[in-house]
């Protein structure tokens, strides 16, 4: 049996998912896949913090070298987030021979062409399964589900906490402020929520989606961006007055090989099947030229459906680094 050696930076809410369902199921996805996935190394700045995990003390570590330099550590597992050193880390990952998954949707969308050509020189992949949509497998399907079909567009909830909001507002009593509110109560908004209510979280796995389903023709991009903080009660009463629901949409079209993306509150018809998408659901709407119209949807965010998708990718890392040793 093939054991493929893992070292995850960031023991944080999703980090600590991921070490959940890896001691959870290890067995199961032993039986699945006659691989053994092995945590070699956690770093995190803060290793004394209780967790719901129980871990070995000697496999924690605050020296984040101790993962990038170790040359048994076959994959990295980035869950820090933001820009820097995240984007440092995975550069110097890639060069030193690893293959990286990642959640990072900010670093992704604003450096993802240099950490992907950075990857191709270095004769490894970078997995990113979840970066977009918690634990729907969109970036398999278009990647390859959708492979013979010229993707037409992409419509999507990609924000769960804007949803949430949208939601709690449409019982029709709850101002923006108290939805929000609500919303950092169940832990479903950040303390500072700006990325999501003004939009950028959502945009940012748009463009992900996008240069992925439009390849090339995503080159040149134009972007549109309003978020939900100026959506008020009024707004959703008098929609729901005309039969349609506020939401907000991220969509992305392509013509002329440059990718038109925008993401912003629309009144959408009951019958839409984005309109039914309620609380901190994701889901995404891809219409490909063969294929038609498929539905995507499911918990976009939060410990479980994040983790389900960073160990979907480790798993499709230890088949790169199987088939590779296979040669």
């Amino acid at each position: 049996m093939q054991t493929t050696r893992l070292g995850l930076i960031g023991f944080g809410t999703v980090g600590t998912g991921v070490v959940r369902l890896l001691q959870k199921n290890a067995g199961l996805i032993r039986e699945r896949t006659g691989m053994c996935l092995e945590l070699k190394r956690i770093v995190d700045c803060h290793i004394d913090r209780e967790r719901p995990v129980k871990v070995a003390k000697e496999i924690l570590s605050t020296d984040v070298n101790e993962i990038l330099e170790d040359p048994t550590i076959d994959v990295v597992i980035e869950l820090i987030g933001g820009y820097s050193p995240a984007r440092e880390y995975i550069l110097q990952a890639l060069r030193n021979g690893k293959h990286v998954v990642t959640a990072n949707k900010a670093l992704l969308a604003r450096d993802g062409p240099e950490i992907f050509a950075e990857a191709e020189k270095a004769r490894r992949r970078v997995f990113y399964e979840a970066s977009v949509g918690g634990g729907i497998p969109i970036l398999l399907a278009l990647e390859r589900g959708l492979v013979g079909n010229k993707i037409e567009s992409i419509r999507g909830i990609l924000n769960g906490t804007c949803n949430f909001i949208l939601t709690k507002m449409e019982g029709g009593v709850l101002e923006y402020a108290d939805a929000l509110k609500l919303a950092q109560e169940k832990g479903f908004a950040e303390a500072n929520p700006r990325l999501d209510v003004e939009g950028s979280d959502a945009m940012h796995k748009l463009v992900i989606l996008s240069r992925l389903a439009f390849g090339g023709e995503s080159d040149e991009m134009t972007v549109e961006l309003k978020g939900i903080t100026h959506v008020t009660q009024a707004d959703v009463r008098a929609a729901r007055a005309a039969g349609k629901k506020i939401k907000l949409v991220a969509e992305a079209t392509t013509r002329k090989g440059e990718a038109s993306l925008r993401v912003s509150p629309k009144e959408l018809p009951l019958d839409d099947p984005l309109a039914r998408v309620d609380d901190e659901m994701n889901a995404i709407v891809v219409k490909g030229d063969f294929a038609g119209e498929l539905f995507f949807a499911g918990r976009g965010a939060g410990m479980d459906a994040t983790a389900s998708a960073v160990v979907a990718d480790l798993v499709e890392a230890a088949k790169q680094l199987n088939r590779s040793r296979a040669e």
